[in-house]
């Protein structure tokens, strides 16, 4: 087990002593004795206990030496050592004896760990008091710093607190979750896009604190998901595309990007509806929300969770649009309400306005996928109340989602899937079949139009997917921004943060950024890193103006370390400053240039081909595999043995000069690590299931984290596509002709990636991506004069 904190506050002594009288560890009755002292510190660390009795079974269960147990060696008046304290503070941080730590070597075991050590002789009170405040700030085998630890079993339950309590500049668990109120209120947007005549009203629910009765404003984490009432996966999957369709030739233009870039239009809008009457109390509750568990965790901290739909949702008007402006605009009608900047009804049918005056008019928005997504698209817009995001597996450019290099190429595993699919996977209006006769005609109208409008037929970027495209509005961001992403994560590929995080460099805010080994996942549950602790050190400087250093003290760039388990590191910038160039050889990926031209086909025998279709996990094992049924099929470089490791940090380019024997054509491209070794397993394991609380007798979250897996003999680093009819751009088709010689350069997707020493680079050229593209079986060869054909690396 290995710890990564960052989001410890290092604080002078007196501030120690007053966070921890503030929090009721210290106060005048302490005793002036150290080992006295830490009886009187330990005391108070089991809330569970409230006898002598007790407490003395609790004592008898820890350790103080190789041969005492803490309760005689409070019995003989031992004398507390840096030793006794920390091999105490282990077995209180939840580590295993003989598994973690053992209790001769646990001072040398906890800095293993990664448990910061007062190097001091706890001779001094002094020396106990900074060692007391560290621990409390530690993090244990949940993924819990041992404050949170102890609030979680009733720490902060027997008494009254100031509210919001604050410690190491984070704030604490001390509402009450057992009196949460939950309320439902319908925002008015400027929108009408059901074109009924009246504007959109959005479904909001809310679950705030109880102690927001008597006055006390606190502020929202907005999490805006399209899934959150409900899906449809049965009408999706009739929707699916058939993603077995051939390559087709489109015929060259001159098409430029002033042609097709999307302009919005002024819509003539319903009039406002008429206010009947005003309330502070809304009437409508619910029961239970699809909650995310980090906002479940900052709920008994003080934070309101606001969650959102938006159009085109079970009990909102609208239709869903898949990314539109009018989408973002949903979504941010939530937070100007939540700003005080719009109205809200507690009902459809009243016109009854309720305002949320409860809230400090300061919003974050949270969530991963389609929720990080929107939350980008919000801040894109310079919404009054947001005050920052903190994104996960976030699309910044959905053409990038669905499409790449003029290609139709789905997300990874999902071949057929495109914006019209998710549209109608998410329009829960279905859900409620009076409301779904109203609305039905119209919205298959508008999945029509959406269909085409979307253009499976050439795969180009058009007016659809520029409106779509959130990176030429990161110019208008105005607030700090938090990314998280996974850097394996082929459902939203690393391009879209690595192009957000570009992006960002040329405006004036704060952006920080964590690389995990993971796919399409959170993070937040994880005990290797202290991913809660510096989002709370975050949110509360941004939400609650605490004047605690979170952009200094929070690294820029952190990344999970590939090669081993349970290592996060830091860096000021993903993208390296230095170019490693391979040249291509007959098989190798050497440093001078060669003469060579090889071809492959991309036509399979149609039960080879059949195969693949039912079975990606096979498939890209054989195109990685030399003597596999695709030989001939794909064309596989190796570098010889690294003599030295070699980090890639950024985006991997590629220039190739290649043939088609047809006037069509698209090549696939993929970097891979060969070498047998153990690598991080694909999925982290689950640790334990519901063992982390969240807050005392609150919800919990499942423990994960990514372990060493058995031996493979490749992995996956990146991927990239490209259609030769699109060498110049998505928009524009370039002319190709059969057996022509053309020049392709493109961008495969971003990584942080580590080769040991002794590894060997591969790069693959193919066609058809099984996973990806669609797939024809035509009869297609490719060649590739190697000559004029390299791989350029960022690297340091």
């Amino acid at each position: 087990m290995k710890l990564n904190q960052f989001g410890f506050k290092e604080e002078s002594f007196q501030t120690a002593v007053d966070e921890l009288t503030k929090i009721g560890f210290l106060d005048e009755q302490a005793p002036k004795d150290v080992t006295a002292l830490w009886f009187y510190l330990l005391e108070k660390s089991f809330p569970e206990v409230t006898s002598e009795g007790g407490l003395a079974s609790k004592y008898r269960n820890l350790l103080a030496n190789s041969t005492t147990d803490l309760y005689q060696f409070k019995q003989e008046n031992l004398p507390l050592s840096q030793e006794v304290f920390y091999l105490v503070g282990l077995q209180l941080l939840e580590f295993q004896l003989t598994i973690d730590f053992n209790s001769d070597t646990c001072l040398a075991d906890a800095k293993k760990i990664g448990i910061p050590v007062l190097d001091a002789s706890f001779d001094k009170t002094e020396d106990l008091i900074k060692a007391w405040y560290m621990l409390l700030n530690t993090h244990n085998k949940k993924a819990l710093t041992f404050i949170d630890s102890l609030a979680s079993r009733g720490y902060y339950s027997h008494k009254k607190w100031p509210l919001p309590l604050f410690f190491n500049g984070k704030a604490q668990a001390v509402f009450d979750t057992n009196e949460i109120i939950r309320e439902v209120v319908y925002v008015e947007s400027s929108l009408d896009t059901d074109q009924d005549g009246k504007r959109d009203l959005i479904k909001v629910e809310i679950l705030r604190p109880k102690e927001t009765e008597t006055g006390l404003k606190v502020p929202s984490l907005f999490t805006a998901s399209p899934y959150c009432q409900g899906i449809n996966p049965e009408a999706s999957d009739k929707m699916m595309h058939n993603p077995n369709q051939p390559l087709t030739r489109k015929e060259p233009n001159d098409v430029t990007y002033e042609t097709i870039q999307f302009t919005p239009t002024d819509k003539q809008l319903p009039n406002e509806r008429l206010v009947q009457g005003e309330t502070t109390e809304a009437s409508e509750t619910f029961m239970r929300e699809q909650s995310y568990t980090f906002n479940d965790y900052f709920l008994p901290r003080g934070f309101a969770a606001v969650y959102s739909a938006g159009i085109g949702s079970k009990d909102s008007d609208g239709i869903q649009t898949c990314g539109s402006v009018e989408q973002t605009e949903s979504m941010t009608a939530v937070i100007e309400w939540l700003a005080g900047n719009r109205r809200a009804f507690t009902n459809r049918t009243d016109n009854i306005e309720i305002k949320a005056w409860w809230s400090n008019h300061k919003v974050a928005m949270t969530g991963r996928s389609y929720l990080g997504t929107l939350a980008t698209a919000a801040a894109t817009t310079g919404v009054a109340g947001l005050e920052t995001i903190i994104s996960e597996a976030a699309i910044s450019d959905w053409y990038q989602y669905y499409r790449d290099n003029g290609l139709v190429v789905a997300p990874g595993g999902f071949p057929g899937e495109d914006a019209d699919v998710l549209a109608e996977l998410t329009f829960s209006r279905m859900h409620t079949p009076g409301d779904y006769l109203r609305i039905k005609d119209f919205f298959n109208a508008s999945q029509k139009e959406l269909t085409r409008l979307q253009d499976r037929e050439t795969g180009n970027y058009n007016t659809f997917w520029d409106e779509r495209n959130y990176l030429p509005h990161v110019k208008d961001i105005k607030i700090d921004v938090v990314m998280v992403h996974g850097l394996n994560d082929w459902n939203v590929k690393p391009r879209h943060v690595y192009q957000l995080w570009e992006a960002l460099k040329e405006v004036p805010v704060a952006k920080k950024i964590i690389l995990h080994q993971g796919q399409h996942i959170y993070i937040n549950n994880m005990p290797s890193l202290d991913f809660n602790d510096m989002m709370n050190l975050w949110l509360s400087h941004k939400l609650y103006d605490l004047d605690n250093h979170a952009k200094e003290l929070l690294p820029d760039v952190i990344y999970q370390d590939n090669t081993q388990p349970e290592n996060w590191l830091t860096r000021p910038d993903w993208t390296g400053k230095e170019t490693v160039t391979f040249n291509c050889h007959k098989g190798q990926l050497v440093a001078e240039e060669t003469s060579e031209v090889v071809t492959f086909s991309d036509q399979l025998d149609p039960v080879l081909f059949d195969s693949y279709t039912k079975n990606f996990t096979q498939w890209e094992k054989d195109l990685c595999t030399e003597g596999s049924p695709l030989d001939g099929h794909r064309y596989l470089m190796k570098s010889t043995p690294l003599k030295e490791e070699l980090i890639l940090s950024g985006e991997p380019t590629v220039k190739l000069k290649v043939a088609s024997n047809q006037d069509i054509g698209m090549l696939s491209v993929r970097l891979v690590d060969f070498g047998t070794a153990k690598r991080l397993k694909p999925e982290a394991d689950t640790l334990g299931l519901k063992a982390m609380p969240l807050g005392y007798q609150w919800r919990e979250d499942d423990l994960k984290e990514f372990k060493l897996d058995k031996e493979t003999d490749f992995k996956l680093i990146s991927v990239g596509h490209i259609n030769l009819q699109n060498r110049e751009n998505p928009w524009k088709n370039d002319d190709l002709q059969a057996n022509q010689w053309v020049e392709v350069e493109f961008a495969l997707q971003p990584t942080l990636y580590h080769l040991p020493k002794g590894r060997q680079l591969g790069l693959v050229i193919y066609s058809t991506d099984f996973s990806m593209t669609i797939r024809g079986n035509q009869d297609l060869s490719y060649s590739i004069n190697l000559n004029e054909s390299s791989l350029h690396l960022p690297t340091k």
